[in-house]
């Protein structure tokens, strides 16, 4: 019975699968990207409404001139490959938030960007800006954003059904049943986290090359990273991000396929 169970599902997961541009990767999409956009939108602009915006200045200055360049190489990239319509929705804007303690950026679905003064004196320039910038914009144009969402609803699915499967047998039976489907699926989730954590140093090293700003850049910027971190970080199988030696070693492998789309300008 459970195997029936297991097996519509799985029918209806395959049939919600989308692509990742660039890396090729299969992804399970089951929420309407215009719909994620939208909500995005409205928190959004709640984000800017609660914060202090820094509309002048060098820095301000700096965050939208690199923002718009690695929007170019991202409508570029997409233009070639005839997937245009992937950015459908999109209404890019680049922030700059004035908060020292906030070492840290983000970009959700729709291009809406902001980046808080506490990572400035980390990425310290403009090319190791593009770094982080192209990071987090790799996670919105790869919708990771309703890939997380659908996997969520995912887990929801299959506890759904295990509970079904499992009826008539005893509490304990679904006691056991539940918590190892539990564990199994945070971890699951844990891993996706730290692939799409990897997917975005991938696709962002590609973006930022495209945007003519040197890719090497993004190993001393992630080596000034590690080296800020005050505290023992968990172990990688418990953390949604990869280890900082992981996640450089992955960079190197990837930076010659990256010098590839790089000219400087």
């Amino acid at each position: 019975m459970l195997k029936k169970y297991i097996t519509v599902a799985s029918l209806c997961l395959l049939s919600a699968c989308a692509t990742v541009p660039i890396t090729g990767r299969r992804q399970l999409s089951l929420v309407p990207e215009s719909e994620v956009i939208n909500l995005a939108q409205q928190q959004y602009r709640q984000v800017l409404d609660s914060s202090k915006v820094i509309n002048s200045g060098a820095q301000a200055a700096m965050v939208k001139r690199v923002g718009q360049r690695i929007q170019q190489a991202v409508e570029m990239y997409f233009r070639q490959q005839n997937q245009s319509d992937q950015l459908t929705g999109y209404q890019w804007e680049f922030n700059l938030i004035q908060d020292d303690k906030q070492q840290n950026a983000w970009c959700m679905p729709g291009g809406k960007v902001v980046v808080y003064t506490g990572i400035l004196p980390i990425t310290q320039d403009e090319n190791g800006l593009a770094v982080v910038m192209g990071h987090e914009i790799a996670h919105a144009v790869a919708r990771h954003g309703s890939e997380r969402i659908s996997q969520q609803e995912a887990q929801q699915l299959g506890g759904s059904l295990v509970s079904a499967a499992l009826t008539g047998r005893s509490p304990m039976a679904q006691q056991l049943a539940a918590q190892a489907f539990g564990l199994s699926t945070s971890l699951g989730i844990l891993r996706y986290g730290r692939n799409q954590e990897s997917e975005a140093d991938h696709l962002g090293l590609i973006f930022m090359a495209m945007a003519g700003y040197d890719p090497q850049g993004a190993i001393a910027f992630w080596q000034r990273m590690a080296a800020r971190e005050n505290q023992a970080a968990p172990p990688e199988f418990l953390s949604t991000h990869p280890s900082n030696d992981t996640r450089i070693a992955d960079i190197q492998r990837e930076l010659p396929e990256a010098q590839k789309y790089y000219k400087a300008r």
